[in-house]
């Protein structure tokens, strides 16, 4: 897909990014495929690799280890020093994972992205709790925002795998 059809696929299917409570945070969107391949999208590494970072950041992801099971643990490496790691709680394929984010510390989320059958599309719904509204505040909403990008991404990934 390309870079208008991608766009075009954001405007037909916003995301949605709202703060739910003083602890959590939910970003909301619907894909065009369905949720055995959004899940794929979201638990294979080398998909995983094409479409989370997004592209204006000018980063890149020089590992991404990802043990994507009920008690696996993950690894997702920018270089200098710059890691995202955590383990997974819940992984049902292809409805649901729930995973730590445990570089933030004792102020680190929990993540839960839940994949729902909408008649061939996939209605995801991501919600990121903290324990406590200081650590939601200190995280802000940046990488929620970024959703934006990198699900757009996501449109032009699944539509190279339908």
């Amino acid at each position: 897909m390309d870079a208008r059809k991608s766009s075009e696929a954001a405007v037909k299917h916003p995301t949605t990014v709202e703060r739910k409570s003083d602890r959590e945070l939910v970003v909301t969107r619907l894909f065009d495929g369905p949720p055995r391949l959004v899940f794929e999208a979201w638990s294979n590494p080398e998909l995983f690799k094409r479409w989370w970072v997004p592209r204006s950041m000018g980063m890149t992801l020089k590992s991404c280890e990802m043990d994507v099971r009920t008690g696996g643990k993950y690894r997702l490496n920018f270089g200098d020093g710059m890691d995202f790691f955590g383990r997974y709680i819940e992984v049902t394929p292809p409805s649901r994972i729930v995973w730590t984010n445990e570089e933030g510390g004792e102020n680190g989320s929990v993540t839960t992205v839940t994949f729902e059958d909408k008649g061939g599309k996939t209605l995801l719904v991501m919600s990121e709790l903290y324990p406590s509204k200081e650590a939601l505040d200190a995280a802000g909403t940046g990488a929620a925002d970024a959703t934006h990008e990198t699900f757009a991404q996501l449109d032009e990934l699944l539509a190279t795998l339908a």
